[in-house]
């Protein structure tokens, strides 16, 4: 498959900031923090001016809102306007509408998109200033609780503690303790909730494709329990266009839950990670279905049909898919 293809659609979504939409649709054209770092990740191994642009801008953002930062690092949110605000403007500005936006696991993948940047040579850390945020940003997760608070998680749906997001958490913070102070009990408390939680994604959902997020890109879960994750996943949230997020998910349900068009890459990464290439080789094919001609992969499939929806492409599904493929591509001619 042509993969300059996946790079030129994803450009299409750059903003002139650095950031990115989640999708040219007009119900996308939001930049949510977690989409960000999902989106850039194809450039993540070297040095690359989309990766760094993109959190130059990200930290530019959370810059403007360093007053709201500096109250919730002594003062727990209650509404949820408080959290740091998951969704933005293409301006990277609040919006003023209700949405779900306590979602720890947004500042997690942040602080380990920085973390793990910074560790491959990106110039993601501009100045003292830059830093101070990280900090911050660690102080706030803190002052959260984020091993036992209730948040929307990746979803943006109901309150309840997802591993999902205390996952993201404990990456986010093992990635940037290098850079600035993280009490390490922090981590171990995360740790600790993950061990109690897993491999169940939260008391209502018995497994989510949110927790492939533990395997890839964070890589924070032992072999066995990875293992575990991907087959409740796999038996039990798959189908013919993708993978359903969780059992009865309402969300494009036309009878039966949306198909994720990401899961298949994803699987197929998270196989990968695990050295498993007989497995995600299966996912080849299931991803390369999923690709149109001119790489405008969709969000979803419309529960129970051969339609997707409006939401082509979305960032988030060309960027997985694009890295699973040339991964696949590069172990092969290795």
């Amino acid at each position: 498959m042509h993969t300059n293809e996946a790079i030129e659609v994803i450009d299409r979504m750059r903003l002139p900031n650095g950031a990115y939409t989640a999708s040219l649709s007009q119900d996308y054209r939001y930049v949510w923090i977690r989409d960000v770092v999902y989106t850039v990740l194809p450039f993540i191994q070297v040095p690359n001016e989309r990766y760094e642009k993109a959190f130059h801008a990200l930290f530019d953002m959370f810059r403007s809102y360093e007053w709201k930062i500096d109250i919730h690092r002594e003062k727990r949110p209650v509404y949820l306007y408080e959290y740091i605000h998951s969704r933005y403007s293409t301006d990277l500005k609040e919006i003023n509408a209700e949405w779900g936006h306590a979602q720890n696991d947004a500042i997690g993948a942040f602080l380990w998109g920085v973390g793990e940047g910074w560790r491959l040579g990106q110039r993601v850390i501009r100045d003292g200033k830059d830093l101070e945020i990280v900090q911050k940003l660690v102080d706030y997760l803190y002052c959260l609780e984020y091993w036992q608070a209730s948040d929307n998680g990746m979803w943006e749906e109901n309150m309840e503690v997802h591993a999902s997001s205390i996952g993201a958490c404990v990456a986010g913070l093992h990635a940037v303790k290098l850079l600035v102070h993280v009490d390490e009990e922090m981590i171990k408390k995360g740790e600790e909730a993950l061990r109690k939680l897993l491999p169940r994604e939260s008391e209502s959902k018995e497994t989510d494709l949110a927790l492939l997020s533990l395997i890839f890109p964070y890589c924070i879960v032992e072999r066995e329990m990875a293992l575990k994750i991907l087959e409740n996943v796999s038996t039990k949230l798959e189908r013919r266009h993708g993978v359903i997020r969780y059992v009865n998910d309402q969300y494009y349900n036309n009878g039966s839950e949306a198909e994720w068009c990401f899961g298949f890459p994803w699987l197929g990464l998270c196989y990968l990670e695990l050295g498993n290439y007989k497995k995600a080789k299966e996912y080849i094919e299931k991803t390369k279905r999923i690709i149109p001609d001119n790489w405008e992969v969709p969000e979803l499939y419309v529960g129970g049909s051969n339609i997707p929806n409006g939401n082509t492409p979305l960032a988030w599904s060309v960027s997985l898919s694009y890295i699973f493929i040339k991964r696949m591509e590069e172990h092969i001619i290795s």
